[in-house]
């Protein structure tokens, strides 16, 4: 089965003790939604190891093992990120967002961000306060597809080439993403062993730990919603001054929630004291970002030796795009699975994957890593950092193999896996978590609120 040997090898990858995969329970099988990749198994193992480490970590704490199950529909279902607000499902894509031709192919333009948007109009020679999306194609069409990924790139912006598998595969990004591995753990320092609360025999395997989360789309938030499933306290940092996208509503789900303003002496000393007290930091700046203003993983671990320092990056650290912005939607498009899933569809126009789901799984690896070294920091002390990236979980996604007939079956019906919650938004209804821990069942107590309703300081 795809997916059990999936979590096998990311459990063996974190170091985590093999008996405990005696404990989970894999059902359902690909496909479950209409990819030609194993994109249900991609869902379904990375759920099931972020649930696993959390009970693995309860366990070093002193608490019995428990059984974790995973249905591989709930899980995929999960991944698409479905949210509604008072009955109303979010437009989660700009208008200007998508594939456009180009001269001899095609160009996918990220434009979620007003300032994106307004980048890659006027990159296109268009007025950002007139434009219609008719107005972008017909421009696009002046255009080579590596010429204005290439322009966007030097400006900053999110677009990116469609390119084919074997066009990836020779790219020099390509060529380096093929010799790292899915994620890495790393420690970076001395420390003894942090201090965690007494566990109770009913709570949840992360109560007490303490994560702070400087991320703002998907992966990152997913990660931090996932720790907080578990029963960890996760304090979502985002800056005063930046936007944000309508999927915070889905993704703030048993968090707390800051404004705190990195580029003053102020805001800085405000996190500082959080990292004092915190377990994790996961950010999800661009490399050498986070290190800029004073908290990058070696940094962090001389404030607060014993910390987990979790980093996501787009392409990862090694090659020429390890510092290029990206999103989900980019990184399939760039490394060739728009391209296999038109193909495979018929007729040759690209598809995107049925889910964000290089995000998705990206998300609950960033969680495993943090319970995977948290379980390492308990047992032998040390600062570590753990790091993930699109891209890379991307690679490993293909090697997944394909589904020959995988298009071909319909989209489920995801009401029985909804759940409504009240939210500082509004009525909420989302997928509930499709982990099912057997004595301390995963939760969201905390309702999702807007960033910035609560202040810097630990409950």
């Amino acid at each position: 089965m795809i997916a059990n040997d999936a979590l096998g090898g990311i459990w063996r990858m974190a170091g985590l003790p093999e008996d405990a995969l005696t404990c989970v329970q894999l059902s359902g099988a690909d496909p479950v939604l209409p990819s030609s990749f194993a994109v249900g198994a991609a869902a379904q193992s990375t759920i099931a190891a972020a649930a696993l480490a959390a009970c693995e970590l309860g366990h070093v704490r002193g608490a019995p093992r428990q059984q974790v199950a995973v249905d591989m529909l709930h899980a995929a279902l999960e991944c698409t990120g479905w949210f509604s607000i008072d009955g109303r499902v979010p437009e989660l894509w700009d208008a200007f967002s998508g594939l456009y031709r180009a001269s001899d192919g095609w160009v996918r333009i990220h434009a979620n961000f007003a300032h994106h948007r307004a980048g890659a109009l006027r990159l296109l020679g268009l007025d950002p306060g007139t434009a219609q999306r008719a107005d972008a194609e017909a421009a696009m069409q002046s255009w080579k597809a590596q010429d204005f990924e290439d322009a966007a790139a030097a400006q900053g912006l999110v677009a990116t080439a469609l390119r084919r598998f074997d066009e990836w595969d020779a790219t020099p990004q390509g060529q380096a993403l093929a010799g790292q591995p899915l994620f890495t753990i790393d420690r970076i320092g001395d420390a003894p062993p942090l201090a965690l609360p007494p566990l109770a025999a009913d709570a949840r395997p992360l109560a007490g730990v303490r994560v702070l989360d400087l991320t703002r789309i998907l992966a990152g938030p997913v990660g931090g919603r996932a720790l907080a499933a578990y029963g960890a306290d996760v304090m979502l940092v985002n800056s005063p001054d930046l936007p944000n996208i309508e999927a915070v509503a889905d993704t703030s789900r048993g968090k707390l929630s800051t404004h705190i303003d990195l580029r003053s002496e102020a805001g800085r000393d405000a996190l500082g004291r959080l990292l004092k007290d915190a377990h994790v930091f996961i950010q999800g700046y661009r490399p050498g970002g986070i290190a800029a203003l004073g908290f990058g993983p070696d940094a962090a671990a001389r404030a607060r030796p014993g910390i987990v320092h979790v980093s996501l990056t787009a392409y990862g650290t090694q090659g020429p795009w390890a510092s290029r912005r990206g999103f989900d939607s980019l990184v399939q498009t760039a490394m060739g699975f728009n391209h296999a899933e038109g193909e495979a569809a018929g007729g040759g126009k690209p598809r995107p994957l049925p889910m964000q789901i290089l995000d998705e799984a990206t998300g609950y690896l960033i969680a495993l890593g943090a319970s995977a070294a948290m379980c390492r920091q308990q047992r032998e002390g040390g600062s570590w950092h753990v790091q993930v990236s699109l891209a890379q979980t991307g690679q490993w996604l293909r090697g997944l193999g394909r589904l020959p007939d995988g298009l071909k079956i319909a989209v489920p019906d995801k009401t029985p896996f909804l759940e409504t919650s009240h939210s500082g938004f509004g009525e909420l209804t989302g997928l509930s978590h499709s982990a099912r821990l057997s004595r301390t069942p995963a939760a969201w107590p905390r309702p999702s609120m807007p960033p910035g309703s609560h202040p810097p300081v630990w409950p």
